[in-house]
């Protein structure tokens, strides 16, 4: 396995590891920065080849934040590896994840973020989307960066196989086919809104964890996946209701 990395947007670089036992691609997301945040941190097997590449980049050591959406093995695994890496760095994550995973989880105390707070990171701002369930726990979050206009999208639109660096074509009918396939959203009845809303932060790339960077129609693509999500929920409704 070789990790990949390439700039995305002005200081902001993709590090990207495809695995081919479960046929897809790990992304990471390195925000360059008077303190720079490190986006996903990695299955623990893939630190050191993640570590190598992020360190043609940036020293490790100079981190300061590590960030990540939700509590899976491939978004915190490597946590405190990176922790041990960057003696400076704080691990940041959304209220609910650090109350109740994160706390215990991280070798040093995590900081909090509500819904909707910016951590200025000096020449970069990245501020925290709380998306309970969507696409997974409770805990589940995004961020967005203000001055690239960079969304963190996590695992929605997630797709198989080896995937090129960006793409402005159809993000939405391969991430339906993998969600046929896996069944890995947990659908609720906010889950369409909760993709609705993020049209309202006007970004025009979105940084997959699974996938391409998307800079297409970004109002459209959420849309369109809401509107799968929404279908999914009424078909789950209609299916209990023939029981």
């Amino acid at each position: 396995m070789r990790t990949e990395f390439h700039e995305i947007a002005e200081d902001v670089f993709r590090f990207s590891t495809y695995v081919e036992q479960a046929d897809l691609v790990f992304n990471q997301f390195l925000i360059v920065a008077e303190q720079p945040l490190l986006w996903h941190c990695g299955h623990r097997q893939l630190f050191p080849s993640v570590l190598e590449a992020l360190g043609r980049v940036l020293p490790p050591s100079q981190l300061r934040w590590i960030s990540f959406g939700h509590v899976e093995a491939d978004e915190l695994g490597a946590m405190n590896h990176w922790l041990g890496a960057a003696a400076q760095a704080e691990v940041v994550q959304g209220s609910t994840g650090v109350l109740v995973s994160v706390n215990d989880l991280a070798d040093r105390p995590p900081r909090a973020l509500p819904d909707g707070e910016v951590l200025d990171l000096g020449s970069k701002r990245v501020r925290w989307i709380d998306t309970p369930h969507v696409p997974h726990g409770w805990d589940a979050g995004l961020i967005y960066e203000e001055t690239t206009r960079t969304l963190f999208v996590g695992d929605l639109f997630t797709m198989t196989g080896r995937v090129p660096v960006s793409t402005d074509g159809d993000i939405v009918t391969p991430a339906i086919a993998t969600e046929d396939l896996g069944r890995a959203s947990a659908v609720t009845p906010a889950s369409g809104p909760t993709l609705r809303r993020l049209v309202s932060f006007g970004a025009t790339r979105m940084a997959l964890m699974h996938g391409p960077v998307f800079s297409g129609d970004l109002p459209s693509a959420l849309g369109a996946l809401a509107d799968d999500f929404d279908r999914r929920l009424q078909d789950g409704v209609s299916d209990l209701r023939h029981l």
